[in-house]
């Protein structure tokens, strides 16, 4: 069974565009959580007794499952987000590498290997192992609805545990979706359950005891309060949560392809994306030019449900009070609209807004918006442009447009994120072996990767001793026997180093 027992009371998915109901669903109590995990529990101990090889060949079966059904899995996300299906079928495209990824190169990374013990205990055979935690319980946001959860669910699962899945209220079709295709081709075990519900669902299953980790995106401030939900049962937790992400722009870089990715990256999706473009920082002989590509480009933008636009309807409700609160505290602190305005905040959409000499205190500059708007700054040179990328809470990703290779990876070692995309933008997010992830209020851990495959592992280590030798760890020992060991370690360590 994928989905949790079923509940008497139920609430809609909504399409944000049109409002009309995609479906309905249960919302799930602490009595159904509960359900699930302890059916998630008794999953993971067959998963993980399967082996290697066998999970290998399921989980890829899961991606062929998926990749036949895109289009279909394309379709549901249109409806409940309201995004263009295209960008609804490329990020399913996303989700099906990284299921691909975390299949073949689990057993790579988490396997068995031997470890040199070192001199002083070479009797010893040093095995270390990563173990499965044994039940992940996921929440997953709204605004990537399967590329996003999968980051986690895939890791997790190639990990050798078992997932429940509590999906964004907004959302909840797409996560159903995915666990009937696990379902039909893991019909053994439910290694992936589906709980729906609003937060307090999502509560439920953070402040279970019978969870081993937590996998969640979102806001900081519902991470916070997940984190204290986690904290009752020391129960760890990957966090990924918002951004305040900043495009660098060289003087060399090629500027057109500059504003074409920064258009993209703070456009797409209507701006509803973590790793977005809020910001751009322009160094001064370059800026008027770039303006001026970046501008043109924005009016060209239509937002809309239909084939042709650009991007879709702002997801959340109470999102578009934030927008246009930011809007509007930019253009009463001196800032100017070069495209757009408080006018643009047409529910359910907003039209492309860009913003210019907008202040540093100013709430479009120090929050993050999840809109289709952007601040573009003057500076006089790359350092401040790092240095002012710098100067928020956030630490999640950054763009980098240059035409100097030192330059552009000096300066992308210095952006405090935890991902910088150097000349395009977030291709970090396309290759599955790289970690994503953030600091500060962006969050902490990693998914992805081969630290995202370790993420949702415990590390074991074994020793066993192969022979005997002396024993320093007994009240037997002789000082003979001590004598001979601080010889050795002072012959061995002791020694001055010279450059």
């Amino acid at each position: 069974m994928s989905v949790a027992t079923e509940s008497t009371e139920t609430f809609a998915s909504l399409n944000p565009a049109t409002g009309e109901v995609v479906g309905e669903h249960p919302v799930h109590g602490a009595a159904a959580v509960a359900q699930a995990l302890e059916r998630a529990r008794e999953a993971a101990g067959w998963w993980r007794a399967l082996g290697w090889k066998e999970r290998r060949l399921r989980l890829l079966n899961v991606k062929g499952a998926l990749t036949r059904n895109l289009n279909r899995m394309a379709e549901v996300i249109h409806q409940e987000t309201g995004k263009p299906v295209q960008d609804a079928q490329l990020e399913t495209i996303m989700a099906i590498s990284h299921l691909d990824w975390a299949a073949r190169n689990a057993r790579k990374v988490l396997g068995p290997r031997t470890v040199y013990p070192g001199l002083m205990a070479i009797n010893q055979r040093c095995e270390l192992e990563y173990q499965p935690l044994g039940v992940v319980g996921v929440i997953g946001p709204w605004n990537y609805p399967i590329f996003t959860p999968t980051g986690s669910i895939a890791y997790a699962l190639a990990a050798g545990n078992a997932v429940v899945f509590k999906p964004s209220e907004f959302t909840p079709g797409v996560g159903l979706l995915l666990a009937e295709l696990v379902e039909g081709v893991v019909p053994e075990h439910p290694v992936l359950q589906v709980v729906t519900g609003l937060g307090p669902t999502g509560a439920a299953l953070a402040s279970s005891p019978d969870v081993d980790k937590i996998a969640f995106t979102g806001s900081g401030r519902t991470a916070k309060r997940v984190m204290a939900a986690c904290a009752e049962n020391l129960t760890p937790i990957v966090a990924e949560c918002g951004g305040k992400d900043a495009c660098i722009v060289d003087s060399d870089a090629d500027l057109d392809a500059a504003a074409d990715a920064a258009l993209w990256g703070a456009m797409s999706n209507a701006g509803q994306t973590c790793i977005g473009v809020e910001r751009i920082y322009v160094l001064d002989d370059v800026y008027d030019r770039f303006l001026g590509k970046i501008t043109e480009k924005a009016k060209e933008l239509r937002p809309g449900f239909d084939r042709e636009a650009a991007y879709g309807p702002i997801t959340m409700p109470g999102q578009l009070d934030v927008i246009e609160r930011h809007i509007k505290d930019a253009l009463a602190k001196g800032g100017k609209a070069v495209v757009g305005g408080a006018e643009s905040v047409r529910k359910p959409y907003v039209e492309p807004v860009v913003l210019t000499d907008v202040p540093d205190d100013s709430s479009a500059v120090c929050e993050e918006t999840f809109g289709p708007t952007i601040t573009v700054h003057r500076v006089k040179d790359l350092d401040e442009a790092v240095e002012k990328a710098n100067r928020t809470g956030y630490g999640l990703a950054g763009t980098i447009f240059s035409g100097s290779r030192s330059r552009a990876m000096d300066a992308a070692r210095r952006m405090r994120s935890g991902m910088t995309s150097i000349n395009a933008f977030a291709a970090f997010a396309q290759v599955a072996a790289l970690p994503f992830g953030g600091v500060g209020e962006s969050g902490f851990g990693r998914i992805h990767g081969a630290d995202g495959l370790r993420e949702f592992a415990r590390p074991k280590a074994i020793t066993r001793q192969r022979f005997a030798t002396m024993n320093l760890t007994s009240f037997g020992r002789t000082e003979k026997e001590m004598a001979r060991v601080l010889g050795l370690i002072n012959m061995i360590h002791g020694r001055r180093y010279k450059r």
